[in-house]
């Protein structure tokens, strides 16, 4: 280390090895955070997988409602073929319902895809605010004015009661009164032999794909040189894990790819490496279908048609 004109040495100075190592480790920093939560909307409320056709987040209804909601549920779309989606959460905020709503509806794509004939009926408890959002295949079937005369008339006085499950069940009976009507849907498809339901865990392995495969290797050789292998492991696979909660809301698909990330570190970072130009992703069987006829699956669970585009119709309302 060089004298300053004093005889004495600097207080601080960086060496260009350990130079590069910061900036090495701050670039690896960068991009984990940007990969694994850029992808998540900052401060915006995390849409839930799609698990099931009634989605309590609340806690409110009882396993004996539920059950009665979902059977209702079911039936609607065995009977019109529509998919219909009830979801509760607490709150929306920072969001407003509506645009919650269209968030949710468009990511989860309800409906069949040669119909885009979905409907997302969402209550927010703490917010005492409600929507149906109404997929542009239903426009016609329920128009805005008649989706608020739903709200209005028949929803909003039982939840004033206090009554959550009658108010969801008010609502669709007028919803498949209106599905009755219309001739013009196309009928449903018969149920097909079903496949287990992997629905939420494939969707986050395509959004998850690029960062595992391609950018967690590039990271993992700049950190590896800078902090060591076992830092970089704890740093990728906790990034990528809290990522994904704050994407799916999960925390069992949280842990499960935090795993893979750190898995997928210690390969890249001790010189085997990970080879990122390697064939494409082979196609899978079953899981999440964007192309499905039917949201029905053997294992009782529920999957999207693929189809809904959303497009803000629909009403919201208050209580």
């Amino acid at each position: 280390m060089a004298l300053n004109l004093r005889g004495q040495r600097p207080a601080l100075a960086l060496t260009g090895q350990s130079w590069a190592s910061w900036r090495s480790l701050c670039l690896g920093l960068l991009l984990v955070v940007l990969g694994s939560l850029g992808w998540a909307q900052k401060g915006l409320p995390p849409v839930p997988a799609l698990t099931a056709q009634l989605m309590d987040q609340t806690g409110t209804l009882s396993p004996a409602q539920r059950q009665q909601i979902t059977a209702k549920l079911e039936a609607i779309e065995r009977q019109y073929g529509s998919q219909v989606v009830v979801l509760m959460v607490n709150s929306t905020a920072p969001e407003d319902i509506a645009a919650y709503a269209n968030r949710v509806a468009s990511s989860w794509k309800i409906g069949r895809k040669d119909a885009g004939d979905g409907l997302l009926f969402i209550i927010a408890k703490n917010d005492r605010s409600l929507r149906l959002e109404v997929a542009r295949g239903l426009e016609g079937t329920i128009p805005d004015i008649v989706a608020g005369r739903i709200i209005q008339n028949i929803v909003v006085p039982q939840l004033r009661s206090g009554d959550f499950a009658a108010a969801i069940e008010a609502g669709l009976t007028a919803i498949e009164a209106r599905l009755a009507g219309d001739e013009s849907l196309p009928a449903p498809a018969p149920v097909a032999p079903a496949t287990p339901d992997n629905s939420g865990w494939s969707s986050t392995l395509d959004n998850l794909f690029p960062i595992l495969f391609f950018a967690v290797p590039v990271v993992c050789s700049l950190l590896a040189r800078a902090i060591g292998r076992p830092l970089t492991m704890l740093l990728i696979g906790s990034g990528v894990g809290v990522g994904t909660f704050f994407t799916t809301g999960s925390w069992l698909q949280a842990l499960v790819f935090a795993a893979v990330a750190a898995f997928i570190a210690l390969c890249a970072s001790g010189g085997g490496g990970i080879s990122s130009g390697g064939s494409g992703r082979s196609g899978r069987s079953g899981g999440w279908s964007s192309g499905s006829s039917s949201g029905r699956s053997s294992g009782g669970g529920f999957r999207s048609g693929g189809g809904g585009s959303f497009g803000g119709g629909g009403a919201s309302g208050k209580w």
